[in-house]
């Protein structure tokens, strides 16, 4: 953090006036002139790492302070939350989103926090499932400390065997005295993973395939060794729900899992050396493509960042059963249902074969954002008698980073080729959509007996 400049003028008054010192008082004992320190405090000057030392240094000051805005999620989380329909008249763009964030920090976090809770009128925000999204979200999906330690041991596992089933099943055995057995499918017809502390056992059902049991044997490796790390992650959201708790935790061991079987560096430079080629990526990695995809959306490691993707898992009716948007500020995923125009709903029918398409989407507070979505459709795990739940797996890249993707190479990137998309039917405002199903929520309808038009709605507003 002290290597970076940044503006930090409202943390810095704030501190000046609970010490009782003017600017001139502050400045002599910062060794800065008093019109220097006046610039800082109007955010018209950044505050260097050697002040950042000093204040520290002399004023008992908490340099995690400065960075109040990761309490939001930083600007693409005011974004996401000012999306919300009832806000969409005020056309509130980026900028003025960054100016309240540098110029009010505590405003912006209060607005949040009653926008979190409900109190702006958000039923849903409520939901375990809610609030643990938006848990993630703030960490951007990507959680520093984990990934390092998963990182160091995956190195380690590869040093005991170039199988790395195998050195999970050894590091099971040796360090925490449990043996993987493989079950037949109706011996385990309602579980795929089970511990049996009694037998000391890691119980796996038959009807995995090799990338899911290695998987779940990294979760079950997760839940053992990083225990006390993974609670003390999910205890600091504060949640009052027990079920949101408990879902953050279960999202965390799979975070470590992933992170175990896809490790940060070596991960970052097979993306960039095969151009993020998710078919290579998939087989070199052995794991499964919903794994492959989440983990694409987590790789903000400072100093030596990914791609900003985001990613999506969509039932047959458009429902989001996940939802990751990363560092990709996408407000593509911030409604409960998608846009049937989007052709990541053809993928069903497309045989596991990745479709491509650019979409545009006219975002309420900026110019409209064009993005690269991948899709492919994806079997839950198969149960006795064949029976499988069916999901698309999404990913998306902003279109003017996603020219060097491998899946890129022959697709049109220009304006011109994108098809426009919204939020779903209720909260876009399209007014020549030939696919509406309902017209857009707190629009005006209007009615011609005389005419039928395209649309089965007209409406304004």
């Amino acid at each position: 953090m002290t290597d970076v400049n940044l503006l930090a003028g409202p943390s810095i008054r704030r501190l000046r006036r609970r010490e009782g010192l003017t600017q001139t008082a502050m400045a002599a004992a910062l060794g800065i002139s008093p019109s220097y320190l006046n610039l800082i405090e109007r955010n018209q000057r950044p505050l260097t790492a050697r002040l950042v030392v000093q204040l520290a240094e002399q004023y008992d000051f908490d340099p995690r302070n400065l960075r109040q805005d990761e309490a939001v999620g930083g600007v693409d989380g005011l974004r996401r939350r000012l999306a919300d329909e009832r806000f969409v008249d005020l056309a509130i763009d980026r900028d003025e989103i960054a100016e309240w964030l540098a110029a009010a920090p505590h405003a912006a976090i209060a607005f949040a926090r009653l926008f979190d809770a409900g109190g702006a009128g958000r039923a849903e925000s409520t939901s375990p499932l809610e609030l643990t999204r938006r848990e993630i979200e703030r960490w951007r999906n990507h959680f520093p400390d984990l990934d390092s330690t998963a990182e160091e041991l995956a190195d380690e596992l590869r040093l005991s065997s170039a199988d790395f089933g195998a050195a999970l099943a050894e590091r099971l055995r040796q360090k925490h005295q449990i043996a993987i057995r493989i079950l037949p499918g109706d011996v385990m017809p309602d579980a795929l993973r089970r511990l049996d502390l009694h037998a000391r056992q890691l119980q796996l059902s038959e009807m995995l395939d090799e990338p899911s049991r290695h998987f779940q044997m990294a979760m079950q490796v997760a839940l053992l060794e990083q225990r006390e790390e993974i609670a003390a992650i999910a205890n600091a959201a504060h949640f009052t729900d027990r079920a949101a708790w408990r879902l953050m935790r279960r999202h965390l061991a799979a975070y470590f899992a992933a992170a175990l079987l896809m490790p940060y560096g070596r991960f970052l430079r097979a993306c960039e050396a095969t151009g993020y080629d998710l078919v290579v990526l998939q087989r070199r990695f052995r794991v499964s493509f919903e794994h492959l995809a989440h983990r694409l959306t987590t790789l903000h490691r400072v100093g030596q960042r990914g791609l900003p993707f985001f990613m999506a898992r969509i039932d047959r009716a458009g429902q989001f059963s996940k939802r990751f948007t990363g560092a990709s500020g996408t407000l593509l995923l911030e409604s409960d249902t998608s846009c049937p125009l989007w052709s990541a709903h053809a993928a069903f029918a497309q045989g596991g074969q990745i479709v491509t398409q650019l979409v545009e989407l006219d975002e309420p507070t900026g110019a409209p954002q064009r993005w690269l979505t991948l899709a492919r459709a994806v079997e839950g795990y198969v149960m006795p008698g064949g029976d499988a739940a069916r999901f698309v797996v999404a990913l998306g890249l902003e279109a003017r980073l996603a020219g060097t993707l491998a899946q890129a190479r022959g697709i049109d990137l220009a304006p011109s080729a994108a098809t426009p998309i919204g939020l779903g039917c209720e909260r876009c405002h399209r007014e020549d959509c030939r696919q509406r199903s309902l017209p857009p929520r707190g629009a005006a309808l209007h009615f011609n007996e005389r005419t039928r038009g395209l649309t089965p709605f007209a409406f304004s507003g």
